[in-house]
């Protein structure tokens, strides 16, 4: 007997307040019978957003969330970032009957631990490059001297994809080491890293949707990781980013599937986790296949601004049969054809100490193919929306080419202002002939 169709649930909660969030929230919204969304804690923007509302509570804050669960009779509640997953927010919902898409503590493990991600794809036989396990500085120091050459040197925990170098030098590994058991992406005690050996070749992001048993590929996206133009300066949150990424057609998605999806979920089922939510694997397209280079426990970001517009209107019903682990029971998610341009705009100084405060002006009207996503922004109490964190906003365009879709993203971000506005100019260098 077929399993019966799983409806798209009417009340949806999402938690967070970047600009994935915002995109979540807009996507969800539009999806036939949702009847309101509620964002928690949201930005600036989140009121701008058709049908969406906004909460004030924190991420952080479980008892918080599940009040407003109960007195609001949420249905779904989709978990944006990686730090509410990895306290264990999913499982405290879940505890009390709340449908979550979003892996426990334990699923989260796979971004919250780079260490534990690591065991578990040399377990499952997914590629990855040769690592190092080190929990003090005598010991990644000497692992350093024993490879003598500059490895990648990753904070074990949490860093707000800021705690990677890829060192050129010992003398850079060497400080890179000192500079995360000094406390800069932990607090320095019990503090731990992995060293990595260098792989090469483009980097692209692949996104799967999981039940627990199954799994839904979406469109691949590239990322732009530097704040200066031509790849250049230090790493941020991302500048930007396009979708789908031409690095990656099926065969290759396929490929992906196979070698480092399937059996990462099955590794997971093996140590009895049931992972529902999304399954980000970052991967370097190598001279010998696919690579993984990190797993994410969410949507990247700004790859999910630049993917909420491919998908199709089935989105909230497949995240909620997600979240029940009845995909069997879900309508197949639609992919819209074209191509999807992103481009961030980032506050004066970013990705270091920012100014904050300063309007944001915008003569943008979204549309169909043009969106406007906050991220760190807020309200004035006079209703003034200004700036409050690094990567302030998006903008987002689809077109039938990536030439005409980074067109329309960058002359949308021309009708936006506010004081020391960053943003690169090339984002999308990879795909654009103009």
């Amino acid at each position: 007997m077929a399993p019966e169709a799983t409806p798209a649930p009417a009340r949806v909660l999402v938690v967070g307040g970047g600009g994935r969030e915002n995109a979540l929230a807009w996507a969800l919204a539009r999806c036939p019978g949702v009847e309101q969304v509620w964002v928690s804690p949201g930005n600036g923007g989140t009121a701008d957003l058709p049908g969406c509302h906004q909460l004030a509570i924190a991420e952080a804050d479980h008892a918080g969330q599940l009040a407003a669960c109960r007195q609001l009779a949420i249905e779904l509640v989709v978990v944006g970032p990686e730090a509410p997953l990895a306290a264990g927010l999913a499982d405290h919902l879940r505890s009390a009957g709340v449908a979550v898409f979003g892996p426990g503590a334990d699923g989260a493990q796979l971004e919250a631990s780079k260490q534990w991600a690591k065991a578990l794809m040399q377990e499952a036989g997914v590629p990855t490059a040769g690592y190092w396990p080190a929990s003090s500085e005598a010991e990644a120091l000497a692992v350093l001297a024993a490879q003598a050459r500059p490895l990648v040197v990753k904070a074990d925990g949490l860093a707000a994809g800021k705690g990677v170098t890829v060192a050129e030098t010992l003398a850079e590994a060497r400080a890179a080491v000192r500079e995360i058991f000094a406390g800069r992406f932990a607090d320095g005690e019990g503090a731990s890293l992995v060293l990595e050996e260098r792989t090469h070749g483009p980097e692209v992001s692949v996104f799967a949707l999981c039940d627990g048993n199954q799994l839904v590929l979406l469109p691949s996206a590239q990322d732009h990781k530097r704040i200066g133009e031509g790849d250049t300066g230090p790493n941020t949150g991302g500048m930007g980013a396009y979708a789908p990424a031409p690095l990656l057609d099926q065969d290759g998605l396929e490929e992906v599937l196979r070698t480092v999806l399937m059996p990462t979920l099955a590794a997971l089922q093996a140590r009895g986790i049931d992972y529902r939510g999304v399954i980000y694997a970052g991967l370097m397209l190598t001279e010998t296949g696919p690579s993984v280079i990190e797993f994410n426990c969410r949507f990247g970001d700004p790859e999910c601004e630049t993917l909420m517009p491919l998908l199709g209107p089935e989105l909230a019903a497949v995240l909620w049969a997600c979240a029940k682990g009845q995909l069997d029971g879900a309508p197949a998610l639609t992919i819209q054809p074209g191509c999807s341009a992103c481009v961030v705009a980032a506050a004066q100084g970013y990705p270091g100490s920012v100014r904050q405060g300063d309007p944001i002006e915008s003569g943008l009207q979204p549309s169909d193919t043009l969106q406007l996503f906050h991220a760190g922004s807020r309200r004035s109490p006079g209703g003034a929306c200004l700036t409050s964190g690094g990567r302030v906003l998006a903008v987002v365009a689809q077109a039938d080419d990536f030439d005409s879709a980074f067109e329309r993203a960058y002359g949308g971000l021309a009708q936006v202002r506010f004081a020391g506005m960053t943003f690169r100019r090339d984002i999308g260098h990879q795909v654009r002939s103009r």
